[in-house]
């Protein structure tokens, strides 16, 4: 049988070519004129996944 990728984390997160991997800040979508500045400017970045969910997301991508 085939291996086959989670589309929905495929989707979510994505891997460096140095092997991090990289989500997208939650919240982002609407209701964002009311963040402070702050939190606005911090919503630019991409978060890196912790170590401990790393191995349990590759497995979910195995192609990645």
């Amino acid at each position: 049988m085939k291996l086959k990728t989670h589309k929905t984390i495929a989707k979510r997160v994505k891997l460096t070519k140095s092997g991090k991997l990289l989500k997208r800040k939650n919240g982002q979508d609407h209701f964002n004129s009311r963040e402070s500045g702050k939190v606005t400017r911090n919503k630019r970045r991409d978060l890196s996944v912790s170590e401990s969910y790393k191995k349990n997301i590759l497995s979910l991508m195995p192609h990645a």
